[in-house]
């Protein structure tokens, strides 16, 4: 154990591209981490345990009432989310399948666990292999962020094999571009345009920074006010091609760098693997909690990264009608 603490600890304040300790450990996530709502259609009939079902109503938990209540599921707050002035929210209805992941390498969480979380979801890249979308829909996949681009000339190969397949389990879905320190904001989010369908009720586009340590083509680590710049470009850009804000993805040492008390008026999905987002992200509010990049599902062959929707079953819905495309 007091061996194996401190390289936890470590953990905490590293991103995707993990140090030493983590390598170590086997515990990060897949090599690269880290968009219409469809009725799905389950194959079979599934006991009435295993199902939730989401309807329209409540808000995303911020992280600090979420700190209050450790060991449950978050209580709804009493909010409602009015639609932007001349637009009609949506009102899709979602089966929510409890999640029955696993992980190859389960840590104890700090502070609360994600377990008791209603509304379950992945990412993936190439690195997932062929993938069975409907399968991985009734293991828990309430939703999906699926990998696009990287830099400005990279395309995952899965990517349309993936957005694809997501689309007809009924799973809502994502495309995430992992952001290069050594291109233009401007060239990446052409490149990401390019490559990533503006489709109805898609989940907003996603933006991964992190430093990339252990990148064999960029390991620039610039400046906070460059970086705060460009990620303005880039997202500015993809707001007004696709007409939501970008989701911002990221680690512990990135955001302690570069993003403590910016882009507010976000959605922030946060890397966390051994404590909840609370601990390691002190007042921030995030709507997406990655908890493990070893997580096991049916569906998938070999490790897949596991996330939250920091919610209830309801509030998923009302956050979908908000802020999909």
């Amino acid at each position: 154990m007091r061996f194996v603490l401190p390289a936890l600890l470590a953990m905490a304040v590293t991103g995707c591209t993990g140090a030493s300790q983590i390598d170590a450990l086997d515990l990060k996530p897949s090599n690269e981490v880290v968009s219409s709502i469809g009725t799905p259609t389950p194959k079979g009939k599934v006991s009435d345990e295993e199902v939730l079902t989401a309807l329209s109503g409540g808000t995303p938990v911020s992280a600090a009432r979420a700190a209050k209540f450790p060991e449950g599921v978050l209580p709804e707050e009493q909010v409602a989310f009015a639609p932007p002035p001349g637009t009609l929210a949506k009102t899709h209805r979602q089966t929510i399948y409890r999640a029955r992941f696993s992980d190859a390498k389960p840590v104890p969480f700090k502070g609360a666990s994600p377990k008791p979380f209603e509304v379950h979801g992945v990412d993936v890249s190439k690195y997932q292999g062929d993938i069975d979308w409907h399968e991985l829909r009734r293991h828990g996949a309430s939703f999906a962020f699926i990998k696009a681009t990287e830099g400005d000339d990279h395309m995952d190969v899965a990517f349309e094999k993936n957005w694809k397949g997501a689309a007809d389990a009924g799973i809502p879905r994502g495309a995430y571009h992992f952001y290069y320190w050594c291109s233009t904001a401007k060239d990446q989010a052409a490149w990401f345009i390019r490559n990533v369908p503006k489709v109805e009720g898609a989940l907003p586009p996603v933006i991964d920074v992190e430093w990339n340590a252990h990148s064999r083509n960029c390991r620039k680590r610039p400046g906070r006010t460059h970086v705060l710049s460009e990620m303005k470009t880039f997202m500015g850009i993809l707001e007004r091609h696709y007409g939501v804000k970008p989701i911002i993805y990221t680690a512990p040492d990135f955001y302690a760098d570069n993003l403590r008390g910016q882009f507010s008026e976000h959605s922030f999905w946060l890397r966390s693997v051994i404590a909840h987002p609370s601990q390691v992200y002190p007042d921030r509010d995030w709507a997406f909690w990655q908890y493990s990049g070893t997580g096991l599902s049916g569906g998938v062959d070999g490790h897949i990264d596991l996330n939250v929707f920091n919610g209830t079953a309801e509030s998923w819905q009302r956050w979908i009608g908000k802020r999909a495309l």
